[in-house]
């Protein structure tokens, strides 16, 4: 059995549908299938893959719960997802990347292989807020191609509308991905996460 830690905001945490263990103790509440932790399972009964995301965090939030939620469980792997709530708050790019960075190298020194999902769409950002997430995003994938312990994911795309980039293609509340949403974000992030674990090429 291999664990994989699901670190994030609400996107991770299964907004809104469902509220993550941390936000709703011990066991999350609401319905299941909204959260892409769910699908990875569902997709992989050898993976156990801890929800550790909360709603409306930053990405400084997130860092600050890093040793709590990451490394205090050993895992074999982490997905990490946020910044869209640094962005929503007009915080800039090279801020959200800055702790990105960090987390990154807090990670490889744990010996923990990190796969980074981009900021997925809502369907109510301004263009501005468009542009800061598009610029995290492709600062993410420039990482991952250097960094051999950084894979990146396109979640964004998976979860974006066909006709538009910058809109969900499915919300309950034009903010957070539908329950398929949720389930594309687990198809594209299994393949990345069985290279790092099942040392598949």
């Amino acid at each position: 059995m291999k664990t994989i830690v699901a670190l994030g905001d609400s996107t991770t945490a299964g907004t809104p549908l469902f509220r993550s263990p941390l936000e709703a103790p011990p066991d999350g509440e609401g319905d299941p299938h909204s959260q892409f932790a769910w699908w990875l399972m569902d997709a992989r009964p050898d993976w156990r893959v801890l929800n550790r995301g909360v709603n409306g965090e930053r990405s400084d939030q997130i860092a600050a719960r890093f040793d709590r939620d990451v490394l205090a469980e050993r895992p074999d792997a982490v997905v990490i997802i946020a910044g869209v709530n640094d962005v929503y708050q007009g915080r800039s790019a090279a801020t959200v990347t800055a702790v990105f960075r960090d987390l990154y190298d807090r990670a490889a020194r744990a010996g923990i292989p990190v796969v980074a999902g981009s900021i997925v769409p809502y369907n109510t950002a301004s263009p501005a807020a468009c542009q800061a997430m598009r610029e995290i995003n492709a600062w993410i994938e420039a990482e991952a191609a250097r960094d051999p312990n950084l894979t990146w994911v396109n979640t964004r795309a998976a979860t974006a509308s066909a006709d538009d980039p910058d809109r969900l293609a499915g919300s309950p509340d034009e903010l957070h991905p539908d329950i398929e949403g949720y389930r594309q974000m687990a198809r594209v992030l299994a393949p990345a996460l069985a290279r790092r674990l099942d040392n598949v090429v």
